[in-house]
Formats: C-alpha cells, sequence, structure tokens
C-alpha cells in the first residue's frame, strides 16, 4: 500500500485528523491500481466518523435566470447566451416541490435563488415560503440566496433557515478566472457570518473548471480551514453559451480520487453527491463514490440540468443497505 495511505490511516481513520492539503495533493495523484484502496479508506473513514446513515436533499429554484455575476460555468448568469431566462416561482409551487422532495423519504429541502444576493423581495418571498413550507410538510429547510449581510444572516435565522448553501466554488488562486464580478474573499465573509450565526454552514464546489490538481487540493484545504457541516461535490457540466461551455468531462477516475481526498481531508463532515456526477461517474462509478466517502445526496433535477430519477438513487442506497437518515427533532 503507498506510504500516504498508511499516513492517512493512521492519521485520519485512528485519530479523525484530516489531511493537510500537500498530503491531499500526494493522494490526488495515486495511480489508477490504488484507487480502489484509497475508496475502500475514504468508506472506512466516513463509517467510522459519520456512520452508515445517507442524508438525502431535494433543491428547488425560486427565482432561476438572469444573474448580474459572471461565474463562468453558470447558465443563470444574464451575461452570457446561455438559454435559461429569468424566472420566479409561486410559493403554491414551492410548497408543492417541498412535499415532492419529502415524499422520497429526503429530510433536506433547499431554496435556492440566482442572485447576487437578496433584495427585500426575494427576502420577503423566503419568509413567505419558508413558513408555508414549515405549516405543511415536515422537512428541515435550507437556502442559498447569494452574499448576505449581516441583518440578512439574522432574518434567516429568525425564519427557521437552519442550514445556508454558499459555494466558494474553487479555490482562492483559481477563483478570478471563474469568477470577476465579485471577489472569493466576498463569499469567505458571507460564510463566517452563516457559521457564526449558529446555522449550519453547507459549503462547497465544482470541479473541472480548468483548476490544477495543485488546486483542487488547495480548495480542500481551504475547505476545511472553514471546517462546514456540508460539503457539495459537483463536477462541471457544461453548459452551452457559457465560457466553460467547451470544458471537457472530469474522467471518473479523476472524480473518485477527489472524492476519497475530500473525504480524508474532512473526515466529519457530510460530503454530498451534487451536479454532475451523473455524466461524470454514471451508474457504476456513482455506486463506487457512495463506498468511497459520499454520505449525502440530491435527489432529482438540479437548478437547470437534469439528475437521475429519485427512486433510482434511493433503490441504491438500499441495495448498498445505506439507511437514509431520518428528520432530526432536535433541529
Amino acid at each position: 500500500m503507498p506510504e500516504i495511505l498508511d499516513r492517512a490511516r493512521a492519521q485520519v481513520l485512528a485519530d479523525g485528523v484530516g489531511l493537510n492539503s500537500a498530503d491531499v495533493l500526494e493522494v490526488l495523484h495515486l495511480p489508477d491500481e490504488d484507487v480502489p484502496a484509497l475508496l475502500q479508506l475514504a468508506h472506512e473513514v466516513r463509517m467510522r466518523w459519520c456512520g452508515p446513515e445517507v442524508e438525502v436533499e431535494g433543491i428547488v429554484s425560486l427565482k432561476t435566470g438572469g444573474c448580474p455575476e459572471d461565474c463562468h460555468f453558470c447558465s443563470q448568469s444574464g451575461l452570457f447566451t446561455s438559454p435559461v431566462r429569468a424566472v420566479w416561482l409561486d410559493i403554491p409551487a414551492l410548497v408543492e416541490a417541498a412535499k415532492q422532495t419529502a415524499a422520497t423519504g429526503a429530510t433536506e429541502f433547499c431554496i435556492v435563488a440566482a442572485v447576487r444576493g437578496p433584495d427585500q423581495r426575494l427576502m420577503t418571498q423566503l419568509r413567505e415560503g419558508v413558513a408555508a413550507i414549515k405549516a405543511e410538510v415536515d422537512i428541515q429547510v435550507a437556502a442559498s440566496v447569494g452574499m448576505l449581510t449581516q441583518d440578512q444572516v439574522d432574518d434567516l435565522v429568525e425564519m427557521g433557515v437552519h442550514r445556508y448553501n454558499h459555494n466558494l466554488e474553487t479555490c482562492k488562486s483559481y477563483f478570478p478566472n471563474v469568477v470577476t464580478t465579485h471577489t472569493w474573499e466576498e463569499r469567505w465573509d458571507t460564510l463566517r457570518m452563516v457559521r457564526d450565526s449558529g446555522m449550519e454552514v453547507c459549503c462547497g464546489g465544482i470541479l473541472g473548471l480548468g483548476e490544477t490538481v495543485e488546486q483542487r487540493a488547495e480548495f480542500a484545504g481551504q475547505l476545511a480551514e472553514l471546517d462546514p457541516h456540508e460539503v457539495p461535490l459537483n463536477f462541471l457540466n457544461p453548459r452551452p453559451g457559457t465560457p466553460l461551455g467547451d470544458r471537457p468531462v472530469v474522467e471518473g477516475k479523476d472524480a473518485l480520487r477527489a472524492i476519497a481526498a475530500f473525504r480524508l481531508a474532512m473526515p466529519r463532515t457530510i460530503l454530498r453527491y451534487a451536479g454532475g456526477r451523473e455524466i461524470t461517474l454514471g451508474d457504476l462509478g456513482t455506486r463506487e463514490g457512495l463506498l468511497g466517502g459520499i454520505n449525502a445526496v440530491i435527489v432529482g433535477n438540479y437548478l437547470t440540468t437534469l439528475g437521475r430519477p429519485a427512486t433510482e438513487d434511493l433503490a441504491l442506497l438500499q441495495d448498498l443497505k445505506m439507511p437514509v437518515k431520518a428528520l432530526s427533532a432536535t433541529l
């Protein structure tokens, strides 16, 4: 077994201390023949420090498209020629989406809006939407509405939003190649305020944006420093009309290496399958990732791309004997 895996077994599996960026880089450079052993170790780490349960989540967009930011991977930017156009979802449709999500066995429902940050209209609609969902659906409500002020963070806490998603997207050194209309530090400031408020922090990113392997390791280290409750791992699904629309899809083995490496960097974190896994990993790779460190999934479709039917993911979890996490009455 490679020496880095021996070190990881002693440090991460035995003691629960995550790998640093330099060690993560070694993991990301492991040859293909060592990937099965890497995935096995990552699975053991997940089982020891997180347990066998898998958290299931559905997401829906309250406001789709028309975003003023220039995130180069995103078809919701109003600055590109991608076909997504601005649409608002009404409250009854939001509640119905939450009901459908809960019917799959999901415990988490995330309301997302394509904005730089929420204006008063959006905050009002979010307040009404969260209240309506809580009145009719037994599910935890998360939100993702961009960069926040302290007052907006306080408002979300008062509404009962228990988890906030705001992805860093990529490492600090590569971020200016992906977004120019705001900074990595602005995103970090929002995450700091969310963490200090007591809400759970959900923060991940997208692999395959053109970053180097070294920058993937850097990103894992920066996420570990933030210590988020949850890390959604996306793999670029190139969108027509965006600056990254011609990027190649991440190779399956590289995606699996990254899943395991991020687990070894953050042994206690919820590591969630998010967008792009279908085209990057397919059915077999999805199974391998669930046996290689993943312990949460988004079911159904994503914001602007298609996912797998929720029934397929739930059947796979049953086949792997991985119980779906029950709704916690303490949250």
